[in-house]
């Protein structure tokens, strides 16, 4: 069946209200909106996506904005927009459309700022479940989503069981180790340490020196030394630094015009929080309650999601299959050389 005539490939990229909304702690917000992009016939199954830390709802992007799954999600790719619509929501916490600290609170006129409350993953699940279900979805083939997207896909399958068929969770554990949050606390500390950070009522990103160091802390991790030294190899820039220097200077420079700190503070906590065994009496027995097939990734060289804590808990699933991607690129090869593992997902949708 053909599915490529254009009047049934619409792209959306909106927000929708879910209402009131209850965090886990207790705490609870009105009138809470999703970003999110919506791509593919809408006759078709659905498979949604879940973005990483930095990430957005732009999973797919336009012409003149390529999304960071482009290539992964499209005619005729992997996950492919001839035979499925593709939704990506912008996560509960988040800063590109969706309600989070750098929101207006309705009551202050100022935005949330630190008083935001605690979001949790599955908070950002829950959030989403009630988004898709005001969108009229009652069901999807499947969810995916890598690090940050692949906890929130872990806890899908949990939390919403009967929701999905098929599970595709890339270089994310099923916890985030001691050494993960050990990554994150630099980071976060950095950040609150900047003397601009005001607790959090900075005047603007651009004076955060701290988030820099932050996200050039992350890209460390993101991607593996051999990585580093075929790209780099000791080079100068201009003659005054070295290129990996110039490298994380810009990184650390881009961040803050595309991410809040606050939000990019409240994912951090977030990540350190996931545990798929909290209050589920641990990772294996929580393991066991999948329905949906589950598919795990995981990559070569990847500091804070190795292969040996993902393999053992997709062996423990009922319906657990494991890939491992031998790569450079590390924790970052969920977002590239998909023709290395790309075949997989499409051959296990199907």
């Amino acid at each position: 069946m053909s599915l490529r005539n254009p009047a049934s490939h619409p792209r959306t990229n909106q927000t929708i209200s879910i209402g009131t909304f209850i965090f886990e702690s207790g705490e609870e917000l009105g009138n809470v909106e999703l970003a999110y992009e919506r791509y593919g016939p809408t006759n078709a199954p659905v498979i949604l996506v879940c973005h990483a830390l930095t990430g957005n709802q732009l999973a797919v992007g336009s012409r003149d904005e390529r999304g960071w799954w482009a290539g992964l999600i499209g005619e005729d790719c992997p996950i492919d927009t001839n035979r499925y619509q593709v939704i990506t929501f912008n996560v509960l916490g988040g800063c590109h459309g969706s309600t989070g600290p750098a929101s207006i609170n309705p009551d202050t006129g100022k935005p949330y700022r630190q008083t935001f409350p605690k979001v949790t993953i599955r908070d950002m699940v829950h959030a989403q479940y009630e988004a898709l279900n005001r969108l009229g979805i009652t069901h999807v083939h499947a969810v995916a989503g890598g690090s940050l997207g692949g906890m929130q896909t872990y806890e899908w399958g949990l939390l919403y069981p009967d929701f999905m068929d098929k599970l595709f969770i890339l270089a994310a554990t099923p916890y985030l180790s001691d050494y993960g949050i050990a990554f994150n606390h630099i980071g976060a500390r950095a950040i609150k340490s900047d003397p601009h950070f005001r607790n959090g009522d900075y005047h603007s990103n651009e004076d955060l020196r701290g988030f820099e160091i932050a996200r050039m802390t992350g890209m460390v991790t993101y991607r593996s030394s051999t990585l580093f030294e075929k790209r780099f190899d000791r080079s100068y820039h201009a003659d005054t630094s070295y290129e990996i220097q110039s490298y994380l200077d810009y990184q650390g420079d881009k961040i803050k015009e595309r991410f809040d700190a606050n939000s990019y503070l409240y994912l951090l906590e977030a990540m350190n929080n996931h545990d798929i065994g909290r209050g589920r009496n641990g990772w294996a027995q929580a393991a066991k309650q999948y329905k949906a097939e589950v598919h795990t990734f995981s990559f070569e060289h990847d500091l804070l999601y190795p292969e040996a804590l993902i393999q053992p808990f997709s062996a423990t699933c009922e319906k657990g299959e494991h890939h491992h991607i031998h790569t450079d690129y590390g924790h970052d090869g969920f977002l590239v050389e998909f023709d290395r593992w790309g075949k997989w997902v499409a051959e296990q949708l199907i």
